[in-house]
């Protein structure tokens, strides 16, 4: 557990914090944080890195959930598979589902690849269409749903799958029933593909 009372807790944290709004200000004098230069660097970003910010996050966070997964149910395996064998065959099906994480990840960030377009940008030569800023936006939002989706879908599968191998272990009647659970567990994944690929749906760079 963290010692608050740690300096690094209570006072090197706060004045990295600090110091960094500080930086963000770019020497401001009038105010701390300068919001009107923040939403200028809003404004001017290219929707082709919002774009492969949400390719990286649906794929990038999914392969996250499903080895944070596979590492707490192959742990919990192999060590229970020790002193018990028999269960390491029928567990298997625990990795595999968290696998299956990192394909939802794996197949949305292709969908989302083939969207992205070229486009020029408008006459000053820095700001882009209101579609191509849209279909950038859309595209990040899909990735992150889809990833963080996968990341927490993988988190349960792993920990239920290491609760199924080790009461399998304990009673093997537990496998099916436990089974059960880590299949509606593995479902929660599929909501974030689905609500993303619907969000990319509507992807339009020029109108």
């Amino acid at each position: 557990m963290t010692d608050l009372t740690h300096p690094v807790v209570w006072f090197y944290i706060p004045c990295a914090i600090t110091w960094i709004c500080f930086l963000i200000s770019v020497g401001s004098p009038d105010r701390f944080i300068d919001y009107d230069w923040l939403w200028l660097l809003f404004r001017n970003m290219s929707p082709y890195f919002w774009s492969a910010l949400g390719v990286a996050l649906a794929v990038g966070m999914s392969i996250l959930g499903a080895a944070w997964g596979i590492f707490i149910t192959g742990s919990s395996l192999v060590g229970a598979a020790i002193r018990v064998p028999r269960i390491t065959s029928k567990n298997l099906i625990s990795v595999i589902f968290c696998e299956a994480v990192a394909i939802y990840g794996v197949i949305v960030a292709i969908i989302l690849q083939t969207k992205i377009e070229p486009v020029s940008p408008g006459p000053n030569g820095v700001t882009y269409d209101k579609w191509a800023m849209a279909s950038g936006y859309s595209i990040f939002g899909s990735g992150v749903t889809c990833g963080f989706a996968n990341l927490v879908c993988g988190m349960c599968v792993g920990i239920v799958g290491s609760s199924c191998a080790l009461s399998d272990a304990q009673n093997n009647s537990l496998f099916v029933k436990i089974l059960v659970v880590e299949i509606f567990g593995s479902a929660l994944g599929l909501f974030g593909v689905i609500i993303g690929i619907i969000m990319s749906g509507g992807v339009k760079w020029t109108a």
